[in-house]
């Protein structure tokens, strides 16, 4: 009779093992960055971030457009959260809030309001920092990096580090622009995202 139990519910136990393995997906909620913006969408470090997580059942869906504000991010996330029902969620917007000299308030109300939209439907958020040039005046530039930081605090959520943190101050790895990564750089983002995500990801 024992045997006959466990042989019944192998199945179950297998099919459990195999949903909870393929229940990690990552929604990227982003910009140019992510979008591969200037290069092949093959190319691109969210492409190859898929590419090397197939063996460890993450998802990635990437929502990520050039040229998105945290306004349309915001207006957009609903019903990404509805059609993708991700377990995780990047938040990597607000260069182009920056870029253009939006207010700081109203950029820290749209990604308060992300965040909380995610951890209403207990989605892990993690929130990107975004930098921009120091020509913008050292109080603008400082107000908007500290941004992330206390939203991080406020929501305790990871903090991921910015993605051209070692390759914007190298122009061989810069567009012509030198705001956007070149092909030559999209391995080297997707290997330092990999190693920033992956571990939060499998823990939670």
């Amino acid at each position: 009779m024992r045997f006959k139990v466990v042989f019944l519910l192998l199945p179950l136990l297998i099919m459990s093992t195999q949903l909870s393995a393929a229940q990690h997906k990552l929604l990227i909620l982003g910009d140019s960055l992510s979008a591969a913006y200037g290069v092949k969408q093959e190319q691109g470090w969210v492409t190859l971030l898929q590419n090397a997580w197939k063996e460890q059942n993450i998802d990635v869906v990437n929502a990520a457009i050039s040229g998105d504000t945290t306004d349309g991010g915001l207006g957009r996330l609903p019903r990404l959260l509805q059609q993708t029902e991700p377990t995780h969620l990047l938040i990597e917007l607000g260069g182009n809030d920056g870029l253009q000299g939006y207010p700081i308030n109203n950029m820290r109300k749209n990604l308060a309001a992300m965040i909380e939209l995610a951890q209403q439907q207990h989605i892990q958020v993690f929130l990107q920092q975004m930098r921009i040039p120091t020509n913008y005046g050292a109080r603008y530039t400082k107000q908007f990096e500290q941004t992330y930081v206390q939203l991080a605090e406020q929501y305790q959520i990871p903090l991921i580090p910015f993605l051209l943190q070692d390759i914007a101050l190298n122009p061989a790895l810069m567009q012509r622009d030198s705001i956007h990564p070149n092909a030559k750089a999209q391995p080297q983002i997707s290997e330092f995202m990999q190693q920033q995500l992956q571990p939060l990801i499998q823990d939670h």
